[in-house]
């Protein structure tokens, strides 16, 4: 059985940060009349007979929205972000992953922008964020909005989703859902970081996902964790702690997160000389540990077998977690000592979304 669906024009919503943005697959805006999505998608995925659900929806409740709009909104995000704002504003740069560092170089915030176009308001994007440094994000961002033609406000209607395929071969491309009623999703990209964290998905937050994705289900917002952490993929602030985590250690560079040819930056010089030295001795990797470890201290320190410093442990769930390991030792088995003072073994595994060429020890 097969959804037919017609795609809905881009409209803008008033009031609030409600403002539609969604593109094709090839980067256009659609046009035409909408379809009678919500219940063909519903039909579609509960029919009696039908194939299993080929995608599953997870609401990111710990993920934030800010609405960033104004004629200034590019030029003030260039000064304050590692990445290069100006792409959002062609036409094939929807989404884009970046951070924001302190002076030191060390991040503050790892972020995600969806550009926004409206008719009536110029140049905006939607800012999201881990919602636990929402508050201290708006005031970052207003500390540095000077004279800036910009308005930022938060969006607490509107909800983040991530959309995952239920099966996929390993560094297998999947194909991309249908999404009926396109005029509902404000924003619909494939994730900027890599495609194994597969599609970004904001709606109003008394819509659900399901409703206007074919063949999709409701997933537990812990599997997408361990989604991440089987992976490798750093989000937030457990994994990324706030001035502490270095940007390159963070492997900011391998999920598109950094321009090195954009102009100056808060935090730019130590970043970028790290960078063109060549040398960066530890990253954060993926660990699978011999047991679950309950209430881990923060940046527990881990050691080869035969005691020498080896990095330390970031965060995780279960047995999956991130920890920042020396490079030299990625190959070899780890340890760390639980609160109850027993002996865990980690082992160290390269993310198979990293390039090819990258050494490891």
């Amino acid at each position: 059985m097969r959804v037919l669906c017609v795609a809905g024009r881009a409209l803008t919503s008033g009031g609030g940060c409600r403002g539609v943005y969604a593109r094709s697959s090839t980067g256009r805006y659609l046009s035409g009349a909408a379809a009678p999505a919500a219940a063909r998608a519903q039909k579609y995925s509960r029919a009696a007979g039908s194939v299993p659900p080929q995608f599953v929806c997870y609401r990111l409740s710990h993920r934030s929205l800010l609405k960033i709009q104004g004629p200034d909104t590019s030029p003030f995000l260039q000064g304050i972000i590692t990445n290069d704002a100006g792409l959002l504003e062609e036409r094939g740069a929807a989404a884009m992953y970046s951070h924001m560092l302190n002076v030191q170089g060390r991040t503050l915030y790892d972020i995600l922008l969806y550009s926004l176009k409206e008719a009536d308001a110029g140049q905006g994007v939607f800012l999201e964020c881990d919602g636990t440094v929402k508050d201290s994000m708006l005031r970052h961002l207003k500390m540095y909005k000077i004279r800036r033609k910009v308005s930022i406000s938060p969006c607490p209607e509107l909800s983040v989703w991530t959309v995952l395929p239920q099966q996929k071969k390993p560094g297998q491309e999947a194909s991309k859902p249908e999404l009926c009623s396109l005029e509902k999703a404000l924003v619909w990209e494939a994730d900027p970081r890599t495609q194994e964290m597969g599609w970004r998905l904001v709606l109003d937050s008394k819509m659900n996902p399901w409703d206007i994705i074919a063949s999709c289900q409701k997933g537990d917002t812990e599997e997408y964790h361990r989604h991440r952490y089987t992976i490798g993929l750093p989000e937030g602030v457990k994994d990324l702690p706030p001035g502490v985590a270095l940007p390159l250690e963070s492997n900011l560079v391998y999920m598109q997160g950094i321009s090195f040819s954009k102009g100056c930056y808060i935090g730019q010089e130590l970043t970028a000389r790290t960078h063109h030295t060549g040398v960066v001795r530890k990253r954060l990797m993926p660990v699978h540990l011999s047991s679950p470890v309950q209430d881990l201290e923060e940046g527990a320190a881990l050691q080869t077998q035969s005691g020498k410093p080896a990095g330390k442990h970031r965060a995780g769930v279960g047995e999956l977690g991130l920890s920042l390991i020396r490079m030299a030792h990625a190959k070899e088995v780890l340890t760390l000592k639980s609160p109850d003072d027993t002996t865990v073994t980690l082992k160290v595994s390269v993310p198979d979304w990293w390039p090819k060429d990258v050494k490891v020890n």
